[in-house]
């Protein structure tokens, strides 16, 4: 059951809708449920479509939070559904083919900070701070391995915070033959090198082995 029973009853899981909570919901199952354009039913003049940078990019954010993206489409009085979307979803599921295994069966990121931070000054419309999102890059996590979703390919290398167990092993998920990245796990952190060129325009994934636990070293900070 959702929170959405009223009565004060906050149910199983939650349904934020039409937005990705800036931290998800620590503990509990949820999902974000959205529109492929802004309305929920089919409507001949609403051609505003979320391109397939923005679905994929919220797709990572969403997994590296433990959600769940409920994305709707509206099929026309025939059945149809609009050409848009299907193309949309045609590119996300060839996006999904070559880095599916850092979305499917996946645990939150171990970091959070990457995700954006409360503003000191602005405030929203409940007048909390104000959180400002940074699109630079998202994780996720499996058992053994760190996924590092790359939206802005940096220029020869990228440094992550400190991870908790032995990095042993960096390679891009696009690379059929996981091809060795060099790396240097520190105190202070770790650094990748990279390729000139992104593997992907959207988004690019690199994975780390990792032998030991999972986990970051200071715990993330909620304002």
């Amino acid at each position: 059951m959702n929170n959405r029973l009223g009565g004060g009853y906050q149910g199983d899981t939650q349904t934020p809708e039409q937005f990705i909570p800036p931290q998800g919901y620590p503990g509990r199952d949820w999902e974000t449920c959205m529109t492929m354009n802004d309305t929920w039913g089919y409507k001949s003049d609403d051609q505003n479509f979320k391109s397939t940078a923005t679905l994929i990019r919220n797709l990572c954010d969403i997994a590296s939070k433990g959600g769940n993206y409920l994305l709707n489409v509206g099929p026309t009085s025939g059945g149809l559904i609009p050409q848009p979307e299907v193309d949309r979803l045609k590119e996300v599921g060839a996006w999904m083919k070559v880095n599916g295994e850092a979305i499917y069966g996946t645990s939150p990121t171990i970091f959070g900070a990457e995700a954006g931070s409360f503003s000191a000054t602005e405030k929203d419309k409940k007048g909390k701070p104000r959180f400002i999102p940074a699109w630079d890059w998202r994780c996720t996590t499996k058992p053994g391995k760190i996924y590092v979703e790359i939206f802005n390919w940096p220029a020869g290398q990228i440094q992550l915070p400190v991870v908790k167990g032995k990095i042993t092993k960096a390679y891009l998920l696009a690379d059929w033959w996981h091809r060795s990245l060099k790396f240097q796990q520190t105190a202070q952190g770790v650094t990748i090198q990279l390729p000139a060129k992104a593997t992907d325009a959207i988004a690019s994934v690199l994975c780390l082995k990792v032998d030991g636990e999972v986990a970051a070293s200071v715990p993330d900070k909620t304002p």
